[in-house]
């Protein structure tokens, strides 16, 4: 018997409240984030924030955004943005959202929120004292394929959950002016693909209570790569792996006592499964034809939803989580640079 999977619970792109965004960061990721937003959504980037004044200019030029700003304390003071999108580098992402937390801007932080459990419980606790949404952008926990599997899981159709296996690699070519292999810039692997892959952990088994890390470090002191073996309460274990030195498929399973879940495509972005019983299977088939970063509009529209509802922060991926998402990294991090086994 073909299985009638739950539906979606995403937010509609289109229809609900709409919401003024500023961008501090007008980089890679700002730019496919702008573009998805006014392609696929009522969203809009009304101001764009930048130390120099022509990225910014080129920024709003390329996506039609009102105003540029030469400063991020100027984008911050602009009466036109309800929330800011925080798309700088990960080490500036504390300073840059409590600007605009102090300001009284709601806040998307890209991931990870910031680069240490101490700096996201200290962005968490301002936009608390502050009574502004905040939110990391863990844009692939809002796609349509990932809030099905939620209710999989939610309404017990895997059974108890036994074992999660996730990974993702990005290759990256050795370059010493890449931030990407600079410690102090954030550099690594962990902080990039991997806050994927310890997140997905975390969400299929729940947070770990005891894991192990072994990796690779670079003669520069970052990891280059590392597999994290993790326990949750309950027993369920969980394989997080990641690379910045080789390309994975990133075919994450679920697997329980009942039925297992398993990607057949890439999971960070809009992505079809299979639920197997034994030889049998369930396909699910990604409905909205979008693409790779595509998919961060569904991230912003849930944001304005929550807004609209007068939330603070997510119910999906919540303060607490990218805290304790937060302390995962700083451990598996912490674990690498202890080994201190440098790549061949």
């Amino acid at each position: 018997m073909t299985m009638t999977f739950p539906l979606p619970t995403t937010v509609p792109l289109r229809g609900g409240t709409t919401l003024g965004w500023g961008v501090i960061g007008p980089g890679e990721i700002a730019n496919d984030f702008t573009a998805t937003l006014h392609a696929n959504s009522g969203q809009r980037v009304v101001a764009v924030g930048s130390r120099s004044p022509e990225r910014a200019a080129a920024f709003a030029a390329r996506h039609g955004v009102p105003t540029a700003h030469d400063s991020y304390e100027a984008l911050v003071a602009d009466p036109t943005v309800d929330v800011v999108y925080v798309a700088s580098p990960h080490p500036q992402h504390l300073e840059h959202a409590l600007l605009a937390i102090a300001a009284g801007k709601h806040v998307l932080v890209e991931k990870p929120m910031t680069t240490s459990e101490a700096d996201t419980r200290r962005l968490a606790s301002a936009a608390r004292d502050a009574g502004v949404f905040a939110m990391e952008a863990m844009w692939t926990r809002y796609l349509p394929g990932t809030t099905v599997i939620a209710q999989l899981l939610a309404d017990g159709e895997l059974g108890d959950v036994r074992l999660a296996m996730v990974d993702v690699g990005w290759p990256h070519e050795p370059d010493p002016n890449d931030r990407m292999f600079d410690r102090a810039q954030g550099g690594g692997a962990l902080l990039d693909a991997g806050v994927y892959a310890h997140w997905f952990a975390r969400f299929a088994t729940g947070a770990p209570v005891t894991s192990s890390t072994t990796g690779v470090v670079s003669d520069g002191g970052v990891d280059l790569q590392s597999v994290t073996v993790s326990t949750a309460t309950g027993g369920a274990q969980s394989v997080a792996t990641t690379s910045m030195t080789a390309w994975t498929p990133g075919l994450a399973t679920i697997a329980g006592s009942r039925a297992t879940v398993r990607y057949t495509d890439h999971f960070v972005f809009p992505a079809s499964f299979a639920l197997h019983h034994g030889a049998d299977a369930d396909r699910w088939s990604e409905p909205s034809g979008l693409r790779g970063r595509q998919g961060l509009v569904w991230q912003a529209v849930a944001l304005a939803d929550y807004v609209a509802e007068g939330r603070t922060e997510s119910p999906l991926h919540g303060l607490d989580e990218s805290i304790g998402l937060a302390a995962s990294l700083d451990a598996a991090r912490a674990a690498v640079s202890e080994q201190d086994t440098s790549a061949p």
